[in-house]
């Protein structure tokens, strides 16, 4: 393979991802867990400090309890919202099923036990953005894989809102912050995605 072609490979494979929601109900071999999650640990990391940790599921019956403890936690929110019955129950069906149908979820989280300790807020504060961005680079890593790999994959972020109770479902280490939850499979659908035109995302600074 030359370099342009590599080149493009690469760039094919950005553009072509999409969010897939919806999976066959097909095991997903172990094997290409491992080559994915491998991928993943390639990100670059501030300090090089490589503060991602990943719960793979796969089991049913951890699946529909970590659901059902996500989905209790929404149903509340919401209620304090206001938000109409329907609604709720529309949300939390789909957050369920979400869960629950995926033949594998990887709950992606930050810790901050290797990176640097500052006294002083401010610069406490920026360098958890700097191990969180660097776990956002690493779930990119394991999104592309994925589709390179043949399997489709979706980014939830429901765990920002209850990482405490992600924790306590999967028993993780009290470290292990819950950033991300991955949903993955063998697609069972197929979606189109636009994006905004460059000139309005970017700008030349002189």
């Amino acid at each position: 393979m030359t370099n342009d072609e590599r080149q493009e490979l690469v760039l094919d494979t950005i553009r072509a991802r999409r969010s897939i929601r919806r999976y066959l109900d097909t095991p997903v071999p172990r094997e290409l867990i491992e080559k994915i999650l491998d991928a993943a640990r390639w990100a670059p990391s501030a300090h090089n400090r490589q503060p991602w940790r990943f719960a793979i599921i796969e089991n049913s019956e951890t699946k529909r309890a970590l659901a059902s403890a996500m989905g209790d936690k929404l149903r509340a929110d919401l209620e304090r919202d206001g938000a109409a019955r329907d609604v709720i129950e529309k949300d939390t069906a789909r957050s369920y099923q979400r869960i629950t149908n995926a033949p594998v979820v990887i709950v992606v989280c930050v810790t901050m036990r290797e990176m640097d300790s500052y006294a002083d807020a401010r610069r406490r504060h920026a360098e958890y953005l700097m191990a969180t961005q660097s776990v956002a680079m690493a779930t990119q890593n394991l999104l592309l894989a994925a589709h390179a790999l043949g399997l489709g994959a979706c980014w939830m972020c429901a765990p920002l809102f209850v990482p405490e109770t992600v924790r306590e479902v999967l028993k993780l280490e009290n470290d292990w912050e819950p950033q991300v939850l991955i949903t993955m499979g063998f697609g069972g659908e197929t979606r189109e995605k636009t994006r905004m035109s460059l000139e309005d995302v970017a700008v030349c600074v002189a």
